[in-house]
């Protein structure tokens, strides 16, 4: 009795972990097609970069949430034409099997550990930083709010930046305002306070979890590149909406002058020349505004396809092989 019960729990044991490994390569080859789509059709120069980040951060989502395999198999019902791909079937099957499959997993869970080790050590110790900034530089005559949004002055030599995931406030660097002409730092506060309303922040949070579970995709880490341009780009739309692009062209000069010690992050300096373009640029011409709902129009369509081809290969799950 006690054999045939560790048979039938090692079975389903077995069972269980195939058909998650099935799920998991079919939602990782649909979210790597959808990931592809994005790429080529934020490349194309029409349509706005807010509409691109919006994109991306879907795309983002796509990875992390596989919405097509967690529904239940009953949903083929309405999906006649529905069959396993047998080719990742069969590779999921021969992986289950032997030596390789264990150090696999060994691998990929070492470096998921380390990933969100480092991740969360980087997390605290931005916390303790804003605590400590807090705690020895108040802010003295720098404090006040833009549209519900703190912004502190403080005495750091942090670079213009939103610090917090759930209670978001605009950080200044000490001296930006003698820096800065009136105009220019209303442009600048402008631009953060875009990316303090979208919770940009949680947005990249959200973003590195899914770098830390899908390391070893090259696509994942482009989605993070592209979302990061894409970031700093639709927040400069935010600006050039409000008649500022020339305050927030010469703001981006000045912060940027190597002499001067208020120097842009990092993040935000590698797409300097980027920036600068497309703040020159101007307003977004009717045309950019057609592009933009044909790219949204496009790119829903092709993530409806990753989604229901998700859900068409895995809820008549591959389970040929016991």
């Amino acid at each position: 009795m006690l054999e045939r019960v560790a048979s039938c729990f090692y079975y389903y044991q077995v069972h269980l972990f195939n058909a998650s490994l099935y799920y998991y390569e079919v939602h990782l080859f649909y979210a790597s097609a959808v990931a592809v789509a994005a790429w080529i059709l934020t490349s194309i120069r029409l349509g706005s970069a807010t509409t691109k980040y919006w994109i991306w951060v879907a795309t983002t989502l796509n990875f992390i949430l596989p919405i097509g395999a967690v529904l239940d198999k009953s949903f083929t019902a309405h999906l006649g034409w529905a069959r396993p791909l047998s080719a990742i079937g069969d590779l999921a099957y021969h992986m289950m099997h032997g030596a390789f499959a264990r150090t696999l997993c060994l691998g990929w869970s070492i470096a998921v550990i380390v990933m969100l080790g480092r991740l969360c050590w980087r997390i605290h110790t931005e916390h303790r930083d804003a605590r400590s900034i807090r705690k020895n530089f108040p802010a003295a005559k720098g404090h006040w709010d833009a549209s519900g949004v703190p912004v502190r002055l403080s005495e750091s030599d942090q670079a213009p930046a939103v610090n917090g995931v759930f209670r978001p406030h605009i950080s200044l660097p000490r001296g930006i305002d003698r820096l800065l002409s009136e105009h220019e730092l209303d442009a600048v506060v402008l631009h953060e306070l875009t990316h303090a309303r979208r919770r940009d922040n949680l947005i990249r949070l959200v973003y590195e979890v899914t770098r830390c579970l899908f390391w070893f995709h090259p696509l994942v880490w482009i989605t993070g590149s592209r979302l990061a341009l894409y970031r700093e780009l639709s927040c400069d739309e935010s600006v050039i909406e409000s008649a500022r692009g020339g305050d927030l062209v010469s703001a981006l000069a000045k912060l940027a002058n190597p002499k001067e010690p208020l120097l842009l992050q990092a993040s935000a300096s590698s797409f300097l020349s980027l920036r600068l373009a497309h703040l020159t640029a101007g307003q977004p011409k009717p045309a950019s505004h057609a592009a933009s709902a044909a790219l949204l129009a496009l790119f829903g369509t092709v993530l409806a396809a990753g989604v229901l081809g998700t859900v068409a290969h895995t809820a008549c799950c591959w389970m040929a092989k016991p």
